[in-house]
């Protein structure tokens, strides 16, 4: 390890997260904290899975290979359901990419964001050879923990809205230097680094405008797998203030007591959360009374102001259908269903899904309103071609944290993403080593070689997982 500069002395925040992130062992972790984390890891497999063949997982796989590529003697990382060789920041910033750019990944309703999503990248790219499944999952709940308060801190201290790149980077810093061995100056300078040049980009410009930027995760993983390789070389960097600074400090102070990790919600659906509880309540709906596309003469959204500035017409490509909320509600009322089958081509070209889009209207609820981001609450009132109005009332998001999915419901999303991309096989085999990681024996670089290999689409298969079997 390079000598690092001296920085002023730290703030005790900093000697308390330091030990967390450098002393934590599996064993410390409380059993439904990593239970959850292993779940949380196959979720997230499911949705990398599942973004494979969409077109900025493509991009960024090809973008990593050319210009993120790795030279002889140096380390390597490879590209999850690809194999292609790059360099460690390289390896993260595609799978990062790739996974937010299909919006069905884990998230802590107060960060009013997502970790997971930058979190597995740095973890898989920097995994060290012989790294068991307990030391993958505690570096996992590790990164989260950080990732999350770092999350409320800075929404806490800045006046924009920044997207979760801003701040999971820090989370990717504490994987990281678990996973190369930095001791506590050189994480310090670390998290300064990743800090600085994290991207503080604004989420509602994202949102107004959606595209492949999607929520800046993409540069958060990178930024955070960097810093740490920068300060194991020797760079410094400033203090960071969502961890020193005195108005952060408090989120810092049940660090090891209380888990975030087991507060998180499970997605149900590659839709913005923000659109979730209007999904609900159509799909409650359309079960209850029978309803089909047909039926239907208008629709009506209440939900939270942030919900509502969620694109509202036909999207042109999945970018717009993830950030989409009228999109997902006439999908969920015609079809009974909102994956990704709904997001993507074909689906988009959906007559019975457009025209109740163009019979959907807006507003937002004041008690929607006034209860985000702690609750993502929305409702739907439905107008019958015969004159019945249906009304959903106000609901909650399902997918938790309260109540959290169950493991049930989590294997199930992970098949129906995994299966139509990997197969059945695979995915069953993927499965059950995720499953598993928290075994004495588990061995997590078997598990990431078995993860590097491409994907291979078996169309009976997807047939059958498509067909509802």
């Amino acid at each position: 390890m390079t000598r690092m500069q001296s920085l002023p002395e730290p703030a005790p925040a900093f000697a308390a997260v330091a030990d967390f992130v450098l002393e934590t062992r599996f064993e410390d972790i409380p059993e439904p904290a990593s239970d959850f984390a292993a779940l949380l890891l196959l979720d997230l497999v499911g949705v990398a899975a599942a973004a494979t063949p969409l077109p900025a997982g493509r991009i960024a796989r090809d973008h990593a290979a050319r210009f993120w590529a790795a030279g002889a003697g140096v380390p390597t990382a490879h590209l999850l359901f690809d194999g292609r060789p790059v360099s460690p920041p390289g390896a993260a910033f595609a799978l990062a990419t790739q996974i937010d750019n299909l919006d069905a990944h884990d998230g802590y309703q107060p960060s009013k964001g997502h970790a997971g999503a930058a979190l597995l990248p740095v973890l898989t790219a920097l995994a060290p050879e012989g790294l068991s499944g307990r030391a993958a999952l505690a570096a996992l709940v590790v990164g989260y923990e950080v990732a999350y308060r770092a999350a409320v801190a800075l929404h806490a201290t800045t006046a924009d809205y920044h997207t979760s790149g801003a701040w999971n980077a820090l989370g990717c810093v504490a994987i990281a230097a678990r996973l190369i061995g930095l001791d506590r100056s050189a994480l310090r300078h670390a998290f300064g680094i990743a800090e600085f040049h994290g991207p503080r980009s604004q989420m509602m410009r994202e949102i107004a405008n959606p595209t492949m930027l999607h929520d800046g995760t993409g540069w958060g993983a990178p930024v955070g797998a960097a810093a740490a390789l920068l300060a194991a070389g020797g760079f410094t960097g400033a203090p960071a203030a969502l961890v020193e600074f005195d108005d952060a400090a408090a989120v810092w102070g049940d660090l090891g007591s209380v888990w975030l990790t087991t507060r998180q919600y499970i997605k149900p659906y590659p839709i913005c959360r923000w659109a979730h509880a209007p999904i609900d309540a159509a799909l409650a709906l359309r079960a209850r009374h029978g309803i089909t596309a047909d039926d239907v003469a208008g629709v009506e959204i209440a939900a939270f102001r942030e919900a509502t500035e969620l694109f509202n017409g036909v999207p042109a490509d999945t970018a717009r259908a993830q950030y989409s909320l009228a999109w997902p509600v006439a999908a969920a009322l015609a079809r009974g269903r909102v994956g990704v089958a709904e997001i993507t081509d074909p689906g988009l070209a959906d007559a019975d899904i457009a025209r109740l889009v163009a019979a959907t209207t807006v507003c937002v609820d004041a008690d929607c309103d006034a209860t985000f981001p702690a609750k993502r609450r929305g409702g739907i009132r439905v107008v019958l071609r015969d004159g019945q109005r249906l009304d959903s009332g106000l609901i909650e998001a399902s997918g938790g944290p309260d109540p959290q999915p169950d493991a049930a419901t989590v294997i199930a999303k992970y098949r129906r993403f995994a299966e139509p991309v990997l197969g059945r096989t695979r995915a069953a085999l993927l499965e059950t080593a995720i499953l598993n990681a928290g075994a004495p024996d588990a061995d997590f670089s078997a598990l990431l070689v078995a993860l590097h290999a491409p994907a291979i689409v078996e169309p009976l298969e997807t047939e059958l997982v498509h067909a509802g079997r």
